[in-house]
């Protein structure tokens, strides 16, 4: 048996595989932290054998909750993921599982690679629509992307702003971007068309290329973790959120996304900015608004779980929905996705996935060209 994760966005330590039915690995940590959760390996020479993949520090990891009723997921081709037997006992997370074929990957959730995201640009750098721009390089030297995207002229338009994979583990949100970006750049499609009549998007899909190459749970490649540095932002540690941060300035911002993935929480839910000293009760009432009207249009959303709202007075500025939504007076949401599966409608062999996430960010056009006259 050889075990490996020398590779875009692999991550984890492998201590003993003498034994195919007692391996014994552990997740690294993000570089110059403590945080970590995220892994993503290969193993091969195991076509028939049954095989237990023990990691061993699974109780020490960021959000140890969320290995509970949690299945990983598996791959043969690295495009088709499907969930795979797992245990966790409170300590260790043991992965059981028989391969088809001599090779077969292992993640916490479908990978979102850096090359798919290099793709993904040069595809939809193709379109009428879309201006790239490279804000800035990371620590690491990678190009910060940016995509603008409209139709016709700019002026008296609304700017809308969509970021995401702040955090690099959770990879669900880049999938949630292509189905979000798909859309919004399809000719043929009567909302992106009415949208655009009256917005101009401005769309990071991935905040944190060095933690995504990195195989990172949270942070960049200096162990900042981008959602507590908006209020204080240097190019020196967090040059991702301060070139964002510029732009946005120059731009103005009538609506702010944030995309996430939540390790425990099996829902599909929306985090508001309750915590801001601007927070008012009309902006409540939009906020309502959106998440009812997208519950309405995608039954993988719901309203009734989610995080509870800050009190008056007590929002952590250095958190991008924060930051926006206080700095610029617009509605700024985060958009949180489960690792796990959604209890209210859960899918047995995939929970949830890259389609999912792809079909809700689709969603999410149809829920802003309903409020586009109250943002």
């Amino acid at each position: 048996m050889l075990i490996t994760a020398d590779f875009d966005g692999g991550n984890i330590h492998c201590l003993d595989c003498t034994d195919p039915a007692d391996v014994r690995l552990e997740i690294a940590k993000d570089n110059a932290s403590d945080f970590y959760q995220w892994f993503y390996f290969r193993t091969s020479q195991v076509k028939g054998q049954a095989c237990v993949y023990h990691i061993t520090n699974a109780a020490g990891a960021a959000y140890p909750g969320g290995w509970e009723n949690y299945r990983a997921v598996a791959s043969y081709n690295r495009r088709d993921w499907f969930r795979v037997e797992t245990h966790y006992d409170g300590q260790t997370l043991s992965i059981h599982h028989q391969s088809k074929h001599n090779a077969v990957y292992y993640a916490y959730f479908a990978p979102y690679s850096m090359e798919r995201h290099a793709d993904l640009i040069a595809d939809l750098q193709a379109s009428p629509r879309v201006s790239l721009d490279v804000l800035g390089r990371s620590l690491d030297g990678q190009d910060l992307d940016l995509l603008r995207v409209a139709e016709g002229e700019e002026a008296g338009k609304k700017s809308v702003w969509v970021i995401a994979r702040q955090h690099p583990g959770e990879t669900m949100a880049e999938w949630w971007m292509e189905g979000f970006l798909h859309r919004l750049i399809d000719r043929s499609d009567a909302v992106s068309r009415a949208l655009l009549d009256r917005a101009v998007f401005y769309v990071v899909p991935n905040m944190n290329p060095d933690g995504s190459r990195r195989g990172h749970l949270r942070t960049n490649a200096v162990g900042a973790n981008l959602n507590r540095e908006w209020s204080q932002a240097t190019l020196a540690k967090s040059p991702e959120v301060y070139y964002v941060r510029e732009r946005m300035h120059q731009t103005g911002v009538d609506v702010s996304l944030d995309i996430h993935g939540d390790e425990a929480l099996p829902y599909n839910f929306i985090a508001g900015t309750h915590g801001i000293a601007a927070w008012s009760p009309e902006r409540e009432v939009v906020l309502e608004r959106y998440k009812s009207t997208l519950k309405r249009l995608n039954p993988d959303f719901q309203t009734q779980y989610g995080y509870p709202p800050n009190p008056p007075g007590t929002a952590n500025l250095g958190m991008c929905s924060n930051y926006v939504a206080q700095t610029f007076g617009c509605l700024a949401m985060t958009i949180e996705m489960p690792f796990k599966d959604t209890a209210d409608t859960p899918d047995d062999v995939n929970g949830w996935s890259p389609s999912r996430s792809d079909r809700l960010g689709r969603s999410h056009l149809d829920a802003l060209h309903a409020l586009m006259d109250v943002l």
